[in-house]
């Protein structure tokens, strides 16, 4: 992509509404437009690197016998009546509309009723189980506070997962599968070191669930964390008998605030109870089918990726979730010969597979280097007439800023090296 195509633009300033860190950045270095308060629209940049959450994701979801659909948004009260949740009493965060022809429909918060009452046309037999269905597909909360930016809003795309099992055995096996999957993700997203499985409450479906607590002084959670175990407790668990059944102190806990950036969520067998989800074991008899939920935001976690690695001149990505790989800047001053051999650069790194903002634009030197520091990406490539004179370019990371020389020949072994 050539800079000077790029229809966004950087921003000196966010909204003045804009209280958050992450919706700052991002609205400043072009990724996202604020439509209204809780709703975002991803422009060219914010959409790659959403993209690229959502395909680190799906490829975690699949390599533990995952299987994508999408489900409508639109839903029928009459599933969600079965289990009492089309009440607002139940869910407060209903968007609903009327129908022209009469009656309502809602715009699904979370998709547990519609799928179970699917998959009771599929599953009939311990044959048909397990199963692990998943989806990236946008939900509506009516949030009475949208300020977290992109990580609390009103309309947004998350993975959700849900797990048919036989038996609680056989729930848990998985369970724990797709805790270390989530793992996996925060890894690859580069907040792994930071990211604590917490244990949290397992309201009306168990005694705990698993919430994914990445360490950030923006966060709205208060956990307690057991740093040599890389667990922690939420703070409307963190009582004594919690703390003993897990086995670990009070004085070995810390106290931190933090980002939730998933979730893994028992649920038994609510939902199939209520809308009929059964199996025949291998005796004939009917048996309800247990359940189990897995979510993940991309945008929020897209957003806590933001809050836990900006540094003062702007966003810092890691390399898996960048936009781009390289940010080539030219530095022309005019001078034709320097543009043709930032083309040349340019070119060069699209036929070798590098994905590269190429900033071709007329700007001064100081403001393109500003917009590269706020945009995020991590790999700086300078050609100019002084790394033509050496031979090369000037290769920076944007962790550090630090610049050195590459020769020609070596940029792009030195790029692949660092992919």
């Amino acid at each position: 992509m050539r800079q000077s195509q790029l229809f966004t633009r950087t921003r000196k300033d966010a909204p003045k509404d804009e209280v958050s860190l992450n919706a700052q950045l991002l609205i400043r270095a072009g990724f996202i437009h604020k439509e209204m308060a809780g709703v975002y629209s991803f422009l060219p940049l914010g959409l790659r690197t959403f993209k690229k959450i959502e395909q680190i994701i799906r490829e975690e979801m699949n390599a533990i016998g995952g299987q994508e659909i999408t489900l409508s948004a639109l839903q029928d009260p009459k599933v969600w009546e079965k289990t009492n949740r089309w009440d607002d009493a139940a869910i407060d965060v209903w968007f609903k509309t009327a129908l022209k022809s009469g009656g309502e429909l809602g715009l699904a918060p979370t998709h547990e009723e519609p799928l179970t009452a699917l998959m009771s046309e599929y599953i009939s037999s311990y044959k048909d189980l397990p199963a692990y269905v998943y989806q990236f597909q946008t939900k509506f909360r009516n949030e009475l506070r949208a300020k977290s930016g992109i990580m609390r809003v009103r309309e947004f795309v998350m993975k959700d997962l849900y797990s048919f099992s036989k038996s609680e055995a056989e729930f848990r096996d998985f369970y724990e599968k797709c805790a270390k999957a989530y793992e996996k993700i925060f890894k690859r997203v580069g907040i792994g070191d930071r990211t604590y499985r917490t244990f949290a409450s397992g309201g009306s479906f168990s005694k705990f669930s698993d919430e994914y607590q990445m360490l950030c002084d923006a966060g709205e959670d208060v956990i307690y964390v057991h740093e040599k175990k890389r667990i922690a407790v939420n703070k409307e668990v963190y009582k004594d008998d919690v703390l003993k059944d897990l086995g670990i102190e009070k004085s070995e806990l810390k106290e931190e605030k933090a980002i939730e950036v998933g979730n893994i969520f028992p649920l038994g067998t609510r939902f199939s109870d209520s809308l009929g989800l059964k199996y025949k074991d291998e005796d004939g008899k009917d048996m309800p089918v247990i359940m189990g939920s897995y979510g993940i935001g991309p945008g929020r976690l897209m957003g806590a990726v933001v809050e836990a690695l900006a540094d003062k001149k702007g966003i810092v990505w890691p390399k898996e979730v960048a936009p781009f790989d390289v940010h080539l800047v030219s530095i022309t001053g005019g001078n034709v010969e320097i543009e043709k051999e930032a083309d040349r650069t340019y070119e060069m790194l699209q036929e070798n597979g590098i994905e590269v903002l190429y900033d071709d634009r007329d700007a001064r030197a100081g403001e393109k280097f500003a917009d590269s520091d706020l945009i995020g990406i991590p790999v700086r490539l300078v050609v100019s007439e002084k790394t033509i004179e050496a031979g090369g370019v000037e290769m920076a990371l944007r962790t550090n800023g630090k610049g050195t020389l590459v020769a020609e020949s070596d940029i792009i072994d030195k790029l692949h090296a660092k992919k």
